[in-house]
């Protein structure tokens, strides 16, 4: 896997979904993102990390319930926060930091 800091160097915002396939949030989250990467396309990059596979990552990302959402640009976190989002709240954020 591709090193987390080199992901969310990213010169266009990164969304990042820390979840688990045992997370009934987590899995309401899936399609919303789905719908988020089709209406945005290269404009946003959305990476979904499973928490049960990459425990050491999410530890030390301080990650304690999922989902939890990030959004990065150039390296620097811009946003987080746990639970599920809408399309649209996603969508406005996003647009915020360069989208």
């Amino acid at each position: 896997m591709t090193k987390f800091e080199d992901i969310v160097k990213s010169d266009v915002p990164v969304l990042i979904d820390f979840y688990a396939t045992w997370c009934g949030p987590c899995q309401m989250m899936h399609p919303i993102l789905e719908e988020l990467s089709a209406k945005l396309g290269e404009s946003v990059k959305i990476v979904k990390i499973d928490i049960e596979q990459n425990k050491a990552l999410a530890v030390q990302m301080k990650v304690r319930s999922v989902p939890t959402l990030m959004i990065y640009k150039d390296g620097e976190m811009k946003w987080r926060a746990s639970g599920v989002h809408s399309a649209s709240d996603l969508e406005k954020l996003i647009a915020q930091y360069g989208a």
